[in-house]
């Protein structure tokens, strides 16, 4: 393990590792505009939700590291507080992408990228047609990190309204991040996409009283099969299944066969309960994975 500290490397090369460790990084594309009108389009991935009520989201026009200088936004923000965040999907990376481009003071990105601009109905700044998420924002402070190259300087905004696609809605009203289909910064010239096989879900532990790793059979917990996410997995039940619940469950003919198969080799026929298990456990049943590792010879 490498152990490094800001000042062993030049500030570019810090910049680029903790943009690479601190990733995925969901994109903030800002819309505003300065006090001569002017209007200004560019990404931030240096960005997040911070509250629920009042709702307030964060993002940060850094000053760039290579000459210290400031960005539009961060400029536009002081003149005229209010901004409109949008969210980015795949469809219209390619263009956010062509959006950060630095272009002159006073040139419209909206027209350099392709979008559509539409009237807010709570601030001065338009808002992209195609974007599926947008949020009408105050701007109710900003406050810098500091003065030299790389310094940031945190937007900190209250979401006055939310215009939301419905086609991205599922049946029971709440976004399908699938059809969101949202992308998120890493480092360097890469993105990752919140779609397909890229999506997984875990339960979440506030919604049960967990045993806990701890409580996990001591040649379960050990198993050399059996990842740490299988047992973060299995720790997370509020209890193991009954003694009826698992005899019942060992009269099932696959493991009826597994039993006889390893009658005289019971390392073999724990690691094939432990590979069962992981199997099911990755397919999202985790109480029949526990009446698999429970199983006796």
């Amino acid at each position: 393990m490498k152990t490094i500290y800001p000042k062993d490397l030049p500030v570019p090369e810090f910049h680029a590792l903790l943009q690479g460790s601190v990733a995925p990084r969901p994109i903030a594309f800002a819309s505003t505009i300065d006090s001569e009108g002017n209007v200004n389009l560019s990404p931030f991935s240096f960005f997040n939700l911070f509250s629920t009520n009042p709702p307030i989201l964060v993002f940060s026009p850094s000053r760039r590291v290579r000459d210290n200088t400031t960005k539009h936004t961060l400029e536009n923000v002081h003149e005229v507080p209010e901004v409109v965040i949008h969210v980015v999907h795949y469809g219209m990376v390619e263009q956010m992408s062509l959006a950060s481009t630095e272009y002159p003071k006073g040139v419209d990105e909206f027209v350099k990228a392709g979008f559509t601009a539409v009237p807010s109905s709570q601030v001065k700044p338009p808002r992209i047609k195609e974007a599926r998420v947008s949020m009408e924002c105050r701007v109710n402070e900003v406050k810098s990190l500091g003065d030299t190259g790389g310094a940031g300087n945190l937007v900190i905004c209250e979401v006055l309204c939310v215009h939301v696609d419905e086609e991205i809605l599922d049946e029971k009203g709440i976004i399908d991040p699938n059809k969101l289909d949202l992308v998120a910064r890493l480092g360097g010239n890469w993105y990752s996409r919140t779609n397909g096989s890229c999506l997984f879900e875990i339960p979440k532990p506030l919604r049960t009283l967990g045993i806990g790793v701890d409580q996990i059979p001591e040649e379960i917990r050990n198993s050399a099969v059996l990842t740490g996410n299988n047992l973060g997995r299995l720790g997370n039940v509020e209890s193991l299944p009954s003694e009826e619940e698992i005899e019942k469950f060992g009269e099932k003919p696959e493991i009826q066969e597994m039993r006889v198969r390893f009658q005289n080799d019971p390392v073999s026929w724990a690691d094939h309960l432990h590979l069962l298990a992981k199997e099911t456990l990755e397919e999202g049943d985790v109480e029949k994975a526990w009446l698999i590792l429970l199983q006796k010879p």
